[in-house]
Protein backbone atom coordinates (compact mmCIF):
# COMPACT_ATOMS: atom_id res chain seq x y z
CA UNK A 1 0.00 0.00 0.00
CA UNK A 2 1.15 3.66 -0.82
CA UNK A 3 2.78 5.37 2.23
CA UNK A 4 2.13 9.02 3.63
CA UNK A 5 4.34 11.04 5.63
CA UNK A 6 2.07 12.84 8.57
CA UNK A 7 2.26 16.05 8.25
CA UNK A 8 5.93 16.01 6.77
CA UNK A 9 7.01 14.69 10.14
CA UNK A 10 8.50 11.92 9.13
CA UNK A 11 5.86 9.51 10.54
CA UNK A 12 5.42 7.25 7.57
CA UNK A 13 1.97 5.86 7.49
CA UNK A 14 -0.73 3.80 4.97
CA UNK A 15 -3.04 5.92 3.44
CA UNK A 16 -5.71 4.00 4.52
CA UNK A 17 -6.07 3.37 8.03
CA UNK A 18 -8.27 1.19 10.29
CA UNK A 19 -10.78 3.04 12.64
CA UNK A 20 -10.82 1.08 16.11
CA UNK A 21 -14.18 2.39 17.17
CA UNK A 22 -16.76 -0.67 16.59
CA UNK A 23 -13.80 -3.17 18.01
CA UNK A 24 -15.53 -2.78 21.17
CA UNK A 25 -18.55 -5.26 19.24
CA UNK A 26 -15.93 -8.21 19.04
CA UNK A 27 -14.35 -10.80 21.15
CA UNK A 28 -10.25 -10.86 21.29
CA UNK A 29 -10.28 -13.82 18.67
CA UNK A 30 -12.45 -11.71 16.09
CA UNK A 31 -10.02 -8.82 16.78
CA UNK A 32 -7.11 -11.09 16.25
CA UNK A 33 -8.60 -11.68 12.67
CA UNK A 34 -9.63 -8.20 11.95
CA UNK A 35 -5.84 -6.63 12.50
CA UNK A 36 -5.01 -9.93 10.72
CA UNK A 37 -6.37 -8.65 7.32
CA UNK A 38 -5.53 -5.36 8.01
CA UNK A 39 -1.82 -5.92 7.93
CA UNK A 40 -2.32 -8.20 5.04
CA UNK A 41 -3.15 -5.52 3.41
CA UNK A 42 -0.98 -2.90 4.43
CA UNK A 43 -2.57 -1.14 6.99
CA UNK A 44 -0.52 -0.89 10.04
CA UNK A 45 -1.88 2.62 11.73
CA UNK A 46 -4.58 1.88 13.93
CA UNK A 47 -6.91 4.83 15.40
CA UNK A 48 -8.74 4.81 18.43
CA UNK A 49 -10.39 7.33 21.23
CA UNK A 50 -10.73 6.60 24.70
CA UNK A 51 -14.70 6.95 24.39
CA UNK A 52 -14.55 4.12 21.60
CA UNK A 53 -17.43 3.05 22.71
CA UNK A 54 -19.42 3.34 25.53
CA UNK A 55 -18.48 1.65 28.40
CA UNK A 56 -15.43 3.83 27.50
CA UNK A 57 -12.16 2.38 26.35
CA UNK A 58 -13.29 -0.85 25.58
CA UNK A 59 -12.19 -0.91 21.65
CA UNK A 60 -8.69 -0.10 23.21
CA UNK A 61 -8.99 -2.95 25.34
CA UNK A 62 -9.55 -5.25 22.83
CA UNK A 63 -7.43 -4.20 20.54
CA UNK A 64 -4.29 -4.32 23.47
CA UNK A 65 -5.34 -7.77 24.00
CA UNK A 66 -5.54 -9.11 20.17
CA UNK A 67 -2.02 -7.69 19.81
CA UNK A 68 -0.71 -9.00 22.59
CA UNK A 69 -2.60 -12.13 21.89
CA UNK A 70 -1.02 -12.35 18.39
CA UNK A 71 2.76 -11.03 19.42
CA UNK A 72 2.90 -8.64 17.21
CA UNK A 73 6.39 -5.93 17.81
CA UNK A 74 4.94 -2.61 18.79
CA UNK A 75 7.17 -1.44 16.03
CA UNK A 76 5.37 -3.03 13.74
CA UNK A 77 1.93 -1.03 14.21
CA UNK A 78 0.88 2.72 14.39
CA UNK A 79 -1.01 3.53 17.19
CA UNK A 80 -2.96 6.60 17.37
CA UNK A 81 -5.94 7.26 20.23
CA UNK A 82 -7.94 10.82 20.69
CA UNK A 83 -9.12 12.04 23.99
CA UNK A 84 -11.71 15.34 25.27
CA UNK A 85 -15.05 13.70 24.50
CA UNK A 86 -17.08 12.52 28.04
CA UNK A 87 -20.14 12.62 29.73
CA UNK A 88 -20.38 14.81 32.85
CA UNK A 89 -23.54 15.57 35.34
CA UNK A 90 -25.06 13.24 37.90
CA UNK A 91 -26.26 10.77 36.59
CA UNK A 92 -23.66 11.14 33.59
CA UNK A 93 -25.59 11.96 30.80
CA UNK A 94 -24.62 14.98 29.38
CA UNK A 95 -21.85 15.50 26.83
CA UNK A 96 -18.61 17.21 27.01
CA UNK A 97 -15.40 18.65 25.52
CA UNK A 98 -12.51 19.25 28.06
CA UNK A 99 -9.08 19.61 27.44
CA UNK A 100 -7.32 20.49 31.27
CA UNK A 101 -4.34 18.64 32.64
CA UNK A 102 -6.24 16.27 34.49
CA UNK A 103 -8.26 14.63 31.79
CA UNK A 104 -5.95 14.39 29.26
CA UNK A 105 -3.59 12.94 31.63
CA UNK A 106 -5.93 10.39 32.78
CA UNK A 107 -6.97 10.02 29.28
CA UNK A 108 -3.99 8.98 27.86
CA UNK A 109 -2.91 6.78 30.76
CA UNK A 110 -5.94 5.25 30.73
CA UNK A 111 -5.44 4.69 26.61
CA UNK A 112 -2.09 3.29 27.03
CA UNK A 113 -2.69 0.88 30.27
CA UNK A 114 -6.16 -0.57 27.59
CA UNK A 115 -3.67 -0.52 24.79
CA UNK A 116 -1.03 -2.62 26.53
CA UNK A 117 1.93 0.31 25.15
CA UNK A 118 4.43 2.37 26.93
CA UNK A 119 3.67 5.24 24.25
CA UNK A 120 1.31 6.59 21.12
CA UNK A 121 2.48 7.16 17.84
CA UNK A 122 0.37 9.86 17.68
CA UNK A 123 -2.39 11.45 19.83
CA UNK A 124 -5.03 13.76 19.31
CA UNK A 125 -7.58 16.50 20.70
CA UNK A 126 -10.96 14.69 19.87
CA UNK A 127 -13.36 17.94 19.50
CA UNK A 128 -12.60 21.71 20.30
CA UNK A 129 -13.31 23.12 23.61
CA UNK A 130 -14.07 26.15 23.78
CA UNK A 131 -13.03 26.24 27.60
CA UNK A 132 -9.04 25.18 26.17
CA UNK A 133 -6.07 27.10 28.03
CA UNK A 134 -4.35 26.76 24.78
CA UNK A 135 -1.10 27.64 26.97
CA UNK A 136 -2.28 24.64 29.38
CA UNK A 137 -2.63 22.12 26.46
CA UNK A 138 0.98 23.20 25.20
CA UNK A 139 1.95 22.30 28.95
CA UNK A 140 0.56 19.17 28.68
CA UNK A 141 2.21 18.05 24.79
CA UNK A 142 5.64 19.38 26.30
CA UNK A 143 5.24 16.77 29.64
CA UNK A 144 3.54 14.00 27.85
CA UNK A 145 6.39 14.13 25.02
CA UNK A 146 9.29 14.52 27.51
CA UNK A 147 8.22 11.26 29.66
CA UNK A 148 8.13 9.14 26.24
CA UNK A 149 4.03 8.81 25.68
CA UNK A 150 3.13 10.78 23.08
CA UNK A 151 5.36 11.27 19.47
CA UNK A 152 3.60 13.30 18.00
CA UNK A 153 0.39 15.40 18.61
CA UNK A 154 -2.84 16.12 16.37
CA UNK A 155 -6.43 17.53 16.45
CA UNK A 156 -9.68 15.97 15.29
CA UNK A 157 -12.70 18.43 14.09
CA UNK A 158 -10.60 21.72 14.55
CA UNK A 159 -10.86 25.22 12.49
CA UNK A 160 -8.07 27.13 11.00
CA UNK A 161 -7.90 29.46 13.97
CA UNK A 162 -8.67 26.50 16.76
CA UNK A 163 -5.16 25.23 15.37
CA UNK A 164 -3.06 28.21 14.91
CA UNK A 165 -4.45 29.12 18.89
CA UNK A 166 -2.83 25.55 20.06
CA UNK A 167 0.19 26.30 17.70
CA UNK A 168 0.90 29.83 18.97
CA UNK A 169 2.08 27.95 22.70
CA UNK A 170 3.84 24.96 21.62
CA UNK A 171 6.85 23.82 19.38
CA UNK A 172 4.78 20.64 18.63
CA UNK A 173 3.30 20.86 15.14
CA UNK A 174 0.11 19.73 14.67
CA UNK A 175 0.45 17.21 12.44
CA UNK A 176 -3.10 15.84 11.92
CA UNK A 177 -6.83 17.19 11.13
CA UNK A 178 -9.61 14.26 11.45
CA UNK A 179 -12.18 15.87 9.33
CA UNK A 180 -15.37 14.40 8.13
CA UNK A 181 -15.18 13.98 4.65
CA UNK A 182 -17.20 11.50 1.63
CA UNK A 183 -18.76 11.50 -1.54
CA UNK A 184 -22.18 12.99 0.65
CA UNK A 185 -19.97 14.81 2.88
CA UNK A 186 -18.16 17.36 0.92
CA UNK A 187 -18.33 20.77 3.09
CA UNK A 188 -14.38 21.31 3.37
CA UNK A 189 -14.59 21.82 -1.01
CA UNK A 190 -17.93 22.66 -1.32
CA UNK A 191 -17.04 26.88 -0.94
CA UNK A 192 -14.14 26.47 -2.96
CA UNK A 193 -16.09 25.75 -6.08
CA UNK A 194 -18.79 28.37 -5.31
CA UNK A 195 -16.46 31.27 -4.47
CA UNK A 196 -17.98 34.15 -5.80
CA UNK A 197 -21.33 32.89 -5.60
CA UNK A 198 -24.28 33.40 -3.92
CA UNK A 199 -25.22 29.60 -3.97
CA UNK A 200 -25.49 27.85 -0.92
CA UNK A 201 -22.66 26.01 -1.20
CA UNK A 202 -20.22 29.46 -1.05
CA UNK A 203 -20.97 29.41 2.60
CA UNK A 204 -17.40 27.94 4.24
CA UNK A 205 -18.62 26.62 7.53
CA UNK A 206 -15.12 25.79 8.76
CA UNK A 207 -12.79 28.33 7.51
CA UNK A 208 -10.94 26.89 4.63
CA UNK A 209 -9.67 24.23 6.72
CA UNK A 210 -8.97 22.13 3.43
CA UNK A 211 -6.60 24.73 2.43
CA UNK A 212 -5.21 26.21 5.64
CA UNK A 213 -4.26 22.18 6.30
CA UNK A 214 -2.47 22.03 3.07
CA UNK A 215 -0.68 24.99 3.48
CA UNK A 216 0.57 24.13 6.94
CA UNK A 217 1.57 20.70 5.96
CA UNK A 218 -0.98 18.75 8.21
CA UNK A 219 -2.70 15.64 6.63
CA UNK A 220 -6.21 15.44 6.49
CA UNK A 221 -7.23 12.16 7.86
CA UNK A 222 -10.90 11.63 6.57
CA UNK A 223 -13.34 9.84 9.03
CA UNK A 224 -16.54 7.94 7.74
CA UNK A 225 -15.84 8.03 4.02
CA UNK A 226 -19.10 5.65 3.76
CA UNK A 227 -21.32 6.82 5.66
CA UNK A 228 -25.06 8.12 4.56
CA UNK A 229 -26.66 11.12 5.71
CA UNK A 230 -27.39 10.85 9.30
CA UNK A 231 -31.27 10.90 8.60
CA UNK A 232 -30.47 7.93 6.36
CA UNK A 233 -28.20 6.00 8.25
CA UNK A 234 -26.12 3.01 6.93
CA UNK A 235 -24.13 3.85 4.05
CA UNK A 236 -24.14 5.22 0.80
CA UNK A 237 -22.52 3.06 -1.59
CA UNK A 238 -25.83 1.07 -2.47
CA UNK A 239 -28.67 2.99 -0.46
CA UNK A 240 -32.02 3.89 -2.29
CA UNK A 241 -31.50 7.76 -1.75
CA UNK A 242 -28.35 7.51 -3.67
CA UNK A 243 -29.53 5.80 -7.06
CA UNK A 244 -27.20 8.05 -8.96
CA UNK A 245 -24.26 7.53 -7.15
CA UNK A 246 -24.83 4.10 -6.40
CA UNK A 247 -24.85 3.12 -10.34
CA UNK A 248 -21.64 5.39 -11.09
CA UNK A 249 -19.86 3.37 -8.45
CA UNK A 250 -21.36 0.74 -9.78
CA UNK A 251 -20.33 1.11 -13.00
CA UNK A 252 -16.68 1.87 -12.03
CA UNK A 253 -16.64 -1.16 -9.56
CA UNK A 254 -16.85 -3.14 -12.51
CA UNK A 255 -14.52 -0.97 -14.81
CA UNK A 256 -11.75 -1.74 -12.30
CA UNK A 257 -12.71 -4.68 -10.81
CA UNK A 258 -12.72 -3.26 -7.66
CA UNK A 259 -15.59 -3.09 -4.84
CA UNK A 260 -18.03 0.30 -4.31
CA UNK A 261 -16.55 0.71 -1.27
CA UNK A 262 -12.83 1.10 -2.88
CA UNK A 263 -14.10 3.59 -5.28
CA UNK A 264 -15.73 5.79 -2.62
CA UNK A 265 -12.31 5.56 -0.84
CA UNK A 266 -10.53 6.45 -3.88
CA UNK A 267 -12.23 9.18 -4.71
CA UNK A 268 -11.12 10.70 -1.41
CA UNK A 269 -7.67 9.47 -1.99
CA UNK A 270 -7.58 11.38 -5.68
CA UNK A 271 -7.58 14.78 -4.00
CA UNK A 272 -4.04 16.10 -4.23
CA UNK A 273 -4.08 16.67 -0.48
CA UNK A 274 -2.79 13.51 0.25
CA UNK A 275 -5.78 12.73 2.41
CA UNK A 276 -5.67 9.55 4.49
CA UNK A 277 -9.07 7.46 4.52
CA UNK A 278 -9.63 5.85 8.28
CA UNK A 279 -12.16 3.02 7.60
CA UNK A 280 -14.28 1.58 10.47
CA UNK A 281 -15.12 -2.08 9.16
CA UNK A 282 -14.65 -4.95 11.26
CA UNK A 283 -15.18 -7.35 8.32
CA UNK A 284 -11.80 -8.73 7.39
CA UNK A 285 -13.13 -9.44 3.83
CA UNK A 286 -14.87 -5.80 3.78
CA UNK A 287 -11.11 -4.45 4.71
CA UNK A 288 -9.51 -6.22 1.71
CA UNK A 289 -11.96 -5.20 -0.38
CA UNK A 290 -11.12 -1.80 0.34
CA UNK A 291 -7.63 -1.63 0.62
CA UNK A 292 -7.53 -1.93 -3.01
CA UNK A 293 -8.37 1.74 -3.18
CA UNK A 294 -4.86 2.23 -3.15
CA UNK A 295 -4.14 0.29 -6.40
CA UNK A 296 -6.53 2.65 -8.54
CA UNK A 297 -6.02 6.24 -9.85
CA UNK A 298 -9.29 7.33 -11.13
CA UNK A 299 -8.85 9.66 -13.78
CA UNK A 300 -9.98 13.93 -13.54
CA UNK A 301 -13.14 13.04 -15.12
CA UNK A 302 -14.57 10.10 -13.10
CA UNK A 303 -13.85 12.23 -9.74
CA UNK A 304 -15.82 14.86 -10.84
CA UNK A 305 -18.71 12.15 -12.13
CA UNK A 306 -18.86 10.95 -8.81
CA UNK A 307 -18.81 14.37 -7.30
CA UNK A 308 -21.85 15.32 -9.30
CA UNK A 309 -23.41 11.38 -9.27
CA UNK A 310 -23.76 12.24 -5.16
CA UNK A 311 -26.08 15.02 -5.71
CA UNK A 312 -23.80 18.39 -5.51
CA UNK A 313 -23.56 20.82 -8.31
CA UNK A 314 -21.18 22.90 -10.09
CA UNK A 315 -21.62 26.88 -10.51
Amino acid sequence: MRQINLGKSGLIAPEIALGCMRMRDLSVEDACGVLRAALDSGMNFFDHADIYRSPQGVAEEIFGRAVKQMGLPRNAITIQTKCGIHRVGHPQKVMAYEFTTKHIMDGVEGSLKRLQTDYVDLFALHRPDTLMEPEEVAEIFETLYAAGKVRYFGVSNFTPGQMELIQKYTGHKLIVNQLQFSLVHTGMIDAGFNANTRRPGSIDHDGGILDYCRLKDVTIQAWTPFRAAVSTGGTFLDHPDYPELGAKLGALAEQYDVSREAIAAAWILRHPAQIQVIIGSMNPERIQRIAKAAEIRLTHAEWYELYLAAGNTLP
